[in-house]
């Protein structure tokens, strides 16, 4: 798209291979997400060795998208810088539309009929989670598969109207086999926390028949536990004030245990004690200094 006061709006794709369309990767589809961005250079730098090696498998095309949104990445912006818009609440998207709708028309168009999608995700709360796969329930979601990443999760979401909207919902849709992947957060950019992920990434991609790797990464590194993120339990701020977590993400937890504190900013003193309501473990904490009222602060995993 041509843009009045910028360089021309382009989204750049990498394509490796050629013949089917066989796997397609997203990375930053908001201007914040440069962890996800990262993650994709990353696994482009990897396929660019591998096909010149020759560890692709013929007759196979993979496509690798860094970012979806380079516009608002240059401003540090979320979303659309314009009208704070979410290119991930627009899709299938509108060729004619306000333009977040042509993006997401655009970027559709180029990726919908590739067997698998993945969608490097990040999540609307800001916090520490442990990593996982996640889809949305449309009676197409395929879980067998999505073991094939080898995470420690795998979170199946029953959809809401607005999640309609999204990329993983109309990938299913359209008869693509679409998985969002949780790895770490936005502006975690460590070298380990990206080779992570790029490493699932890869063995997910050899798993699948799509490149010839070392023989362990035919083995899944986790037994994923499949859950429905209707069973997490949420535990909210009860009173507003600065948020003093004992536990982390991964942390396993019993019922009564001590978790966290809400200091007063003002005069030190202890506003609420928070404690487990359950034995299980802690998939999501906030990593925010200060607690609102009524704002999850823990999600927990039941045992």
């Amino acid at each position: 798209m041509e843009s009045p006061y910028r360089d021309t709006f382009r989204i750049w794709g990498y394509r490796f291979g050629s013949g089917k369309k066989s796997l397609a990767v997203i990375g930053a589809l908001r201007g914040d997400e440069v962890h996800q961005q990262l993650v994709c250079a990353e696994l482009i730098s990897r396929l660019i060795r591998m096909e010149k090696e020759g560890h692709l498998v013929p007759d196979h095309e993979i496509l690798v998208v860094p970012s979806a949104n380079p516009f608002s990445t240059n401003i540090e912006k979320r979303f659309w810088a314009m009208d704070n818009t979410d290119i991930n609440r627009m899709f299938p998207g509108y060729d004619l539309g306000e333009t977040t709708q042509r993006i997401a028309s655009g970027l559709f168009e180029a990726i919908k009929d590739y067997a698998y999608g993945v969608q490097m995700a990040s999540s609307y709360m800001p916090g520490d989670f442990i990593p996982h796969v996640r889809m949305m329930k449309t009676g197409l979601e395929d879980v067998e598969t999505a073991r094939l990443f080898g995470m420690p999760y795998i979170a199946l979401r029953d959809p809401k109207p607005f999640d309609t909207t999204t990329l993983n919902y109309n990938w299913q849709i359209w008869n693509s086999k679409a998985y969002s992947l949780y790895g770490g957060q936005n502006d975690d950019v460590t070298d380990a926390s990206a080779k992570s992920m790029v490493s699932t990434l890869l063995k997910f991609i050899h798993r699948i028949g799509l490149a010839d790797l070392a023989s362990d990464a035919s083995k899944p590194s986790f037994d994923s536990i499949v859950f429905n993120e209707n069973s997490l339990i949420s535990l909210k701020a009860p009173a507003a004030g600065i948020f003093q977590r004992f536990v982390g993400a991964g942390c396993e937890v019993y019922a009564g245990q001590h978790i966290a504190n809400i200091v007063d900013p003002y005069d030190g003193s202890i506003l609420d004690e928070l404690k487990s309501p359950c034995d299980g473990v802690v998939f999501y904490v906030l990593n925010k200094p200060l607690a609102l009222l009524n704002v999850p602060l823990f999600r927990i995993r039941e045992f």
